[in-house]
């Protein structure tokens, strides 16, 4: 339930019954409810990917494109700790966008692998990557321009 004072953000400030074009949307008539439902799925996703490991998690697993063990995964990611990755592991197992496979063998061997569902991720991870990757441009650039700006003064 949002606060007697919320404001929504400038860009769903539209009149009543607003028709609202882009790419990914469709004509979609935007009410409260319409921004409710998108702030909530939005919200809904950031729960369950948010955080440092997840998606880099996910990543490692899908670029190995096999099952791996915990050490494996933790010396892909390099600098998480064995605490945290047990407990993203344990998140991402729970969400259903990993398989744990314990083998009775001696010591005993578990494995992680990616399920099906978490292909789902596919377009909205090469997404952010081409995001993230055009976002460092311009920060190189921005920061580069700013040192030519400085150096001129």
């Amino acid at each position: 339930m949002l606060s007697k004072g919320y404001q929504y953000p400038i860009r769903y400030r539209y009149p009543k019954g607003y028709l609202y074009n882009t790419q990914d949307m469709s004509s979609t008539v935007h009410t409260k409810e319409t921004c409710d439902g998108a702030i909530s799925a939005i919200r809904d996703s950031l729960y369950v990917l948010g955080g440092k490991w997840k998606l880099p998690l996910i990543m490692a697993l899908n670029v190995a494109e096999r099952p791996l063990r915990f050490k494996e995964l933790q010396k892909a990611l390099e600098t998480i700790t064995p605490k945290i990755l047990s407990k993203e592991l344990k998140e991402l197992e729970l969400n259903e966008f990993v398989t744990r496979t314990v083998y009775a063998t001696s010591p005993v061997t578990v494995e992680y692998e990616l399920t099906a569902y978490s292909h789902s991720l596919e377009k909205v991870l090469i997404e952010l990557r081409d995001w993230g990757t055009q976002h460092r441009k311009r920060l190189k650039e921005c920061s580069k321009a700013r040192r030519m700006d400085a150096a001129l003064r």
